[in-house]
């Protein structure tokens, strides 16, 4: 009888994902540790809160991912929050449709990211610049608008705002959260089984290689601009319903939270490498944080700013090794 050698596989892990299982394991290691130090942690709607008080922000980080996995940037996303908010609150105000003013508002979103896409490819103007750009505009744009408070009392949007959605026992969840679920589904589908999502990561992956395989680089550029735009102002519409009224100095320094949410969540500074549902955890683990300080009840909540900036420390790091890893293996293969 011939011996026979049965040899076994090795489990690998993908290192594109390696960014991403750290993430999800610091938000379950975080939420252990809540769960052992404060009482009423371990719940259903402590989670659900996370989804609740971040959605505006997930819908953000999704269309901040689309830009750099391109490897530009988008600063103008916070400042698109308080523009929207501040453009909602005074329509609402002289009486105009609640659903005229959603619609209205997108519209805005989208031809704001459209012409910033627009100067970042056809003119050649690096993103930093041109968004940088865009974001004192609607920052000063806002206050042009108002400076003072606007408080919603549209009985649209307060209904909207107070709407729970029951998912367990003691849990709910608002319509926010289903809208920024619904967002975070088509992102991954788009990215994942489109032409569209290929030609994002091959750009990202190198833009010359990707014009000379004969993709058109420069409209793929253009509508991942556009689709930023729209999902920073719905992520302003989401954070209008939410907090109910608009002001020029919302989510001041947004920006830096939306992409720290996508450093965490494994998105490559660099471009092409990155899944949408990692900035999903990377805005609940900084949500997480924000939990445990204000349960703890004694630290100061800018402890939440200086756990961001180790952890983005941290990925950082972590995203150069998996890099310099990478570079290791394709030179041994060559």
């Amino acid at each position: 009888m011939s011996n026979t050698v049965v040899k076994k596989k090795k489990f690998k892990v993908n290192s594109s994902y390696i960014s991403i299982y750290a993430t999800v394991a610091l938000f379950i290691l975080l939420f252990v540790i809540g769960s052992v130090l404060y009482n009423g942690f371990f719940s259903a709607q402590v989670i659900s809160n996370l989804f609740i008080d971040n959605a505006y922000l997930i819908v953000v980080a999704i269309g901040e991912t689309l830009v750099i996995l391109t490897g530009g940037i988008d600063l103008s996303v916070g400042a698109m929050i308080a523009f929207v908010s501040m453009i909602t609150a005074s329509m609402l105000k002289h009486g105009v449709n609640a659903f005229v003013v959603m619609a209205f508002v997108l519209i805005v979103g989208i031809i704001f990211g459209t012409v910033q896409g627009i100067l970042v490819q056809k003119f050649k103007l690096h993103p930093w610049i041109v968004t940088l750009a865009g974001m004192f505009f609607a920052r000063g744009a806002s206050y042009i608008i108002s400076i003072d408070t606007i408080t919603i009392d549209n009985p649209t949007f307060t209904a909207i705002s107070g709407f729970r959605i029951p998912i367990f026992p003691g849990a709910f969840v608002s319509i926010n959260v289903i809208v920024s679920l619904v967002v975070v589904a088509i992102s991954v589908y788009l990215l994942k089984y489109t032409k569209f999502g290929r030609r994002v990561y091959a750009i990202g992956g190198n833009e010359n290689s990707a014009m000379l395989m004969g993709l058109n680089a420069g409209r793929t550029k253009i509508l991942v601009y556009t689709l930023s735009g729209f999902c920073s102002a719905l992520g302003g519409l989401l954070f209008t319903i939410y907090t109910l009224s608009g002001y020029g100095l919302h989510c001041n320094g947004m920006e830096m939270d939306a992409i720290a949410a996508c450093v965490i969540g494994g998105i490559l500074l660099t471009g092409g490498v990155g899944y949408p549902i990692g900035p999903v955890f990377g805005v609940l683990t900084t949500g997480i944080i924000q939990s445990l300080i204000m349960f703890d009840g004694t630290l100061n909540s800018w402890w939440t700013k200086i756990a961001v900036g180790m952890l983005l420390f941290i990925f950082i790091v972590l995203q150069r090794v998996i890099v310099i890893r990478e570079e290791k293996k394709k030179t041994v293969v060559t």
